[in-house]
């Protein structure tokens, strides 16, 4: 493999035809252009120069050579800018997670936001859960997330940190034509005879069995819907009610009302995540995010 020192060398002895023009140059004795054109032709299998009586000139092979030698030193100077640019926060691509709720909503506006204040910034962003997300971060896939607490804890990865962003509290969503709907405020337990639509994870509770516990009750009949436009439309036909996050708020359709409830009931806590050396494109962003969170009322 031709080494890339090597290659500048061979372009610059290209480009003034001596060895010695090439020498005060790069900075080097002419001796030493010498010993490494001649290491050059070693690797290359033959002479890569005609020497003349005044300097040297590329011969078939030594142009076939230089021809590449141009483009790879071409290539590495503009990648040497690419990564100059991205570290310093313009330009390159941002690699963005959330989990599902978040996406409705939050993460969007931000983006929006994020993207007319620097267009010149690729963001490709991704779906997934808070744990599988935060892992993501610690193996370098993504340079930035947002996570939830919820259903067990904030997940941790090495070196990666966490901020909270906001507090994600429960409201529930019920057909217009229910008869608590014109109901101000509720109380979870007058839902007790209600179908729940959910589909819980295995083994884990959930913010509707802590929420029902903490009222005294355990849910009449859970309808397992993964899809929150699932849960919604089943809430619609009135089949059911479902617990609703305030970030997913703003997809429920106009045949359903939320409502806030009653008590002391479990909420989620919203974070952003870094990895230990963020790019300065994920700190602007992980900013809009605070300034959407904070200026937004996500209900």
């Amino acid at each position: 493999m031709f080494q890339i020192d090597a290659l500048r060398l061979l372009v610059t002895v290209a480009d003034t035809g001596s060895f010695t023009q090439a020498a005060d140059r790069l900075n080097y004795t002419q001796s030493a252009v010498s010993r490494r054109i001649a290491s050059l032709e070693q690797r290359a299998g033959g002479p890569l120069f005609e020497r003349l009586p005044r300097g040297v000139r590329l011969n078939p092979a030594g142009h076939a050579l230089h021809r590449h030698a141009v483009d790879v030193l071409d290539r590495l100077a503009r990648a040497e800018r690419e990564v100059a640019a991205i570290h310093a926060g313009h330009g390159g691509t941002l690699r963005v997670g959330a989990f599902a709720t978040a996406n409705i909503s939050l993460l969007p506006a931000a983006l929006r936001a994020f993207q007319r204040a620097r267009p010149d910034i690729e963001v490709i962003a991704v779906e997934g859960r808070s744990n599988a997300l935060m892992q993501r971060l610690a193996d370098g896939a993504l340079d930035l997330a947002v996570v939830s607490d919820y259903p067990s804890g904030l997940p941790t990865a090495e070196g990666v940190t966490t901020t909270q962003l906001l507090q994600d509290e429960l409201l529930v969503v019920l057909p217009r034509e229910h008869p608590l709907a014109a109901t101000a405020t509720i109380d979870l337990r007058d839902l007790r005879d209600e179908a729940w639509l959910q589909d819980p994870p295995a083994g884990r509770p959930t913010l509707l069995d802590d929420a029902c516990a903490r009222a005294g009750f355990t849910p009449r009949k859970l309808i397992r819907i993964a899809e929150w436009t699932g849960k919604f439309g089943y809430a619609a036909a009135g089949l059911g009610v479902a617990l609703v996050p305030s970030l997913a708020a703003w997809a429920v359709p106009a045949e359903l009302v939320l409502r806030p409830l009653d008590g002391l009931l479990p909420h989620r806590t919203i974070h952003t995540a870094l990895p230990a050396t963020p790019l300065p494109a994920a700190l602007t962003l992980r900013d809009q995010l605070h300034a959407t969170a904070d200026g937004t009322a996500v209900r």
